[in-house]
């Protein structure tokens, strides 16, 4: 049985939901510069803004005109947590600003007053994906130390501001991305001026992981200054969990699962969480020539900037190996092989209800603190029919993972909660679609830009309301 204080809600980022990417002294932040692109098509990014192209950020769900009714309706669903971003070049156009944009701050205070209201919990997330163009193009992204430094500034002017209003934080969304292919440019860690398709830049294992090094060494000192300064709050990590499965039962492919989770599961949660580097690292910069540039009082800071709580994203798994299927599938920028046993969605991502159960085990086996679901959900088409949108097959697949959930409750894991992905129709990260819906709540938006952003509630709105209120216990 769930806790009786389960957090249920749902979760969005700045960057893909709020839109008003220019408005009250906004500045452009990295996903201000992507294109569209299809689930075959690779997104573009471009040094300047180009009338003839669709920049879906710009508006995407516009939550910033419409955050009233967004949140009335969330509560409507009984949502106790909400999870959301906010936008560093809201609170900072540049990134380089030695004061804030009171206008973008004055924003949250009314988004964060509107959840009190309803007495839903916000769950805020410091760095989803974003950063200020200008200093993504000054500095490469993470690729400069100096980007920790115009970092802990935002953080500390909203950790400061909101101070009574948010309790529970997260540093960074899925920092592992940052170790995947094009995540460092999903991500903004690596940005320098060019323009053209995202997927044709390619960095460095040592551009990646020496972002990635600055990223842990700032996410640590924001949780240090947090534990001292605001003792109250509860500050998170989070990261993009693949359940990697190996390809058979070859002793090979059992190992290569393995190597495979250390790096990408359990290199940035050890360090979050355990305060150093995994014993693993040493010999996987070796083998793949990085040489990270650790600076005296780097470890301690690390040591001393450990997380009191963990979140994941899970939405798939991945198989592993030399054997089996050769093909590959797509999902959340993590690869690997196609799983026999598996059906897949529309965007070729693997539908793994009982890899839920597993992560959550993995991650509470590893660390003993408390988890959280953050991140879930099937993106698909959704039609309109007389006013309707009827999604069988959102229902199920959020069924399915919630009954596993709940399963791993009983194996003993300590849950906090379960936000779902996209509660209400939002741009798609990884492809820049609206069509690629994932809300309880539609959009109506399109890929072309146009649409009336009118909100209608789904079936699974109503379902997901059933939910809640049975503290997961209705799930029919």
């Amino acid at each position: 049985m769930l806790r009786k204080d389960f957090l249920w809600g749902g979760a969005t980022a700045a960057n893909q939901f709020e839109g008003a990417w220019n408005e009250d002294g906004k500045g452009p932040s990295v996903s201000d510069m992507c294109t569209g692109g299809t689930k075959t098509t690779s997104k573009w990014i471009t040094s300047t803004i180009q009338d003839d192209l669709h920049y879906p950020s710009h508006e995407a769900s516009d939550f910033y005109h419409h955050y009233k009714e967004d949140i009335a309706l969330l509560s409507e669903m009984g949502y106790k947590c909400f999870r959301l971003s906010i936008a560093w070049s809201r609170i900072f156009p540049t990134g380089m600003e030695e004061e804030p944009n009171e206008m973008g701050l004055k924003f949250y205070d009314c988004v964060f007053d509107e959840c009190k209201k309803y007495g839903i919990e916000p769950l805020v997330t410091i760095s989803h994906y974003e950063m200020p163009y200008a200093l993504a193009v000054q500095n490469n992204g993470w690729h400069s130390r100096e980007t920790i430094d115009h970092f802990l500034r935002y953080a500390k002017t909203i950790l400061t501001r909101y101070s009574g209003k948010v309790k529970y934080w997260i540093t960074f969304n899925e920092l592992n991305c940052t170790q995947m292919l094009l995540g460092d440019i999903v991500s903004g860690s690596l940005v320098k001026d060019y323009s053209g398709p995202i997927d044709q830049i390619k960095h460095t294992e040592q551009e990646r992981y020496q972002a990635l090094h600055h990223q842990l060494v700032a996410s640590a000192q924001v949780v240090a200054w947090a534990h001292k300064e605001y003792p109250e709050y509860r500050m998170g990590n989070m990261i993009a969990f693949v359940a990697a499965y190996p390809s058979s039962c070859n002793p090979q492919d059992i190992l290569a699962s393995q190597q495979y989770m250390q790096i990408y599961d359990w290199y940035c949660d050890d360090v979050q969480i355990l305060g150093e580097y995994p014993y693993f690292a040493r010999k996987f910069f070796k083998e793949n020539g990085i040489t990270l540039n650790i600076q005296e009082g780097d470890e301690q800071i690390l040591r001393e900037g450990t997380v009191d709580f963990t979140t994941l994203s899970y939405y798939m798994s991945i198989c592993v190996g030399t054997e089996g299927e050769a093909d590959d599938v797509g999902g959340n920028l993590a690869g690997g092989k196609k799983n026999p046993y598996l059906k897949t969605t529309d965007w070729g991502w693997q539908i793994d209800p009982l890899g839920i159960r597993y992560a959550l085990n993995a991650v509470y086996d590893r660390y003993r603190i408390p988890v959280m679901i953050v991140e879930n959900g099937l993106g698909a088409y959704d039609e309109v029919e007389d006013g309707c949108i009827h999604d069988p097959y959102r229902i199920d697949y959020m069924r399915e993972h919630i009954r596993q959930m709940k399963l791993a409750v009983e194996d003993g894991v300590d849950l906090m909660g379960y936000t779902c992905w996209g509660c209400i129709d939002l741009v798609s990260a990884t492809t820049g679609e609206m069509r690629k819906r994932y809300g309880q709540i539609y959009v109506n938006k399109h890929d072309d830009g146009t649409g009336t952003m009118e909100r209608i509630r789904k079936d699974s709105f109503y379902w997901y309301k059933k939910v809640i209120a049975s503290n997961g216990e209705d799930l029919a």
